[in-house]
């Protein structure tokens, strides 16, 4: 049942009054109503569609100048982090050309919910484990069209006005800034909006004490009434899946096809076919692991412990030449206190995703993962022309 306006609902369950306020991400006027509903409801908890990383970035600006770059290069958590910032980027854009801050209605929920005295109560998965997800819900070709669909978007913003945050009021902000995305990709649509949907009601309808207000994205606001009365596998909802039998059997077959080749071409037609055979292996994965650096603008030692990496990690599925490169960027580039610092007025411009030693650095591990991965199918058309 709606009240009061078209964004605010009223939900109920075993005893409790759930008052679901559906917001704009980058609305003034959302902002407004999640304090004046709070204000007037004095629930006993607030709800945040918020996960734990993003709650205490909010609390805590300075929470990125704990980030140990080195760790998430290690954990293989860069290209999850580079995806975060980009999404951040397109919120920050978007609040800037309107004069609202991004998530300005979550910081006036948690402000307001101190004000009355309610319990805050976060409702959304960890934004992790969504894109991994997602990310692992599709394959090779669809990642690559994903990546440059991110990018065509870039110069879709500037083109943004007031009037068109009537229609983001339908869409959580992940739908909105992936719109076309999810179109092509139903996929990734059922992680980021109709599992989270799932994830959200069965949190709201947990979540203790009787007078609740719930803040999410007002896109969310159909499915989780949808799923409000269903029972749910919270517990399936936070694993993160195995890659699938393809993807993991393909980490180990190309490198196996690889060796083979150059095996036979040493064999079976010769010591000087084998050598050339190596030869365009190196060259195919130096040259476009060199480039996938040189593109995020890496530091010239890096750009050539990428060049001399990738003929040799693209063997080892255990080790990736992104890694490699990120490792020697950071200890070249030595990221400073400043840089994490002017990170979140850095990823609001393109210009400062380049210029911040942190996404560089980020870029950096993913280029040259995308050069050296290239460089792997590009080689073997060479060697078996050599071979034949």
């Amino acid at each position: 049942m709606e009240t009061n306006e078209h964004n605010v609902h009223q939900l109920a369950s075993d005893g409790k009054t759930i008052t679901l306020v559906g917001t704009a991400h980058v609305s003034r006027e959302s902002a407004d109503l999640v304090k004046d509903t709070i204000h007037r409801e004095r629930p006993d908890t607030v709800c945040l569609e918020l996960c734990q990383a993003r709650y205490q970035a909010m609390r805590d600006r300075g929470a990125w100048q704990n980030t140990n770059l080195l760790t998430v290069i290690r954990e293989k958590k860069a290209s999850l982090l580079l995806l975060n910032m980009v999404l951040a980027y397109f919120q920050k854009k978007i609040g800037k050309r309107l004069g609202v801050k991004p998530g300005e209605e979550m910081i006036q929920a948690i402000e307001a919910a101190d004000l009355v005295g309610a319990e805050i109560c976060l409702a959304d998965r960890d934004v992790r484990v969504t894109l991994s997800r997602a990310w692992r819900k599709i394959g090779l070709w669809p990642k690559v069209k994903l990546f440059f669909q991110l990018v065509t978007s870039f110069g879709q913003i500037d083109s943004i006005k007031e009037e068109d945050i009537e229609e983001m009021k339908k869409k959580d902000v992940l739908e909105a800034l992936l719109s076309e995305i999810g179109e092509s990709f139903p996929q990734v649509r059922r992680v980021l909006i109709d599992e989270r949907d799932r994830y959200l009601a069965h949190k709201i309808r947990s979540a203790p004490g009787h007078r609740i207000v719930a803040v999410v994205g007002a896109g969310h606001v159909p499915g989780i009434e949808r799923f409000w009365g269903q029972a749910v596998d919270i517990h399936e909802l936070d694993q993160i899946p195995k890659r699938r039998g393809f993807t993991r059997y393909l980490k180990w077959a190309v490198p196996g096809i690889i060796l083979i080749l150059i095996v036979l071409g040493f064999f079976s037609a010769g010591a000087e076919t084998g050598k050339h055979m190596v030869k365009y292996w190196i060259l195919a994965n130096g040259v476009l692991a060199g480039m996938g650096a040189g593109a995020a603008f890496a530091h010239p030692l890096t750009v050539f412990a990428a060049i001399l990496a990738s003929p040799l990690t693209s063997l080892n599925p255990m080790i990736a030449a992104g890694w490699v490169a990120g490792i020697v960027e950071v200890i070249v580039r030595r990221p400073k206190v400043k840089d994490f610092e002017t990170l979140p007025e850095d990823i609001s411009s393109l210009k400062g995703f380049w210029r911040n030693k942190i996404t560089r650095v980020l870029m950096v591990v993913v280029f040259t993962n995308i050069g050296s991965a290239l460089g792997a199918f590009v080689a073997i058309p060479f060697m078996l022309k050599v071979l034949s």
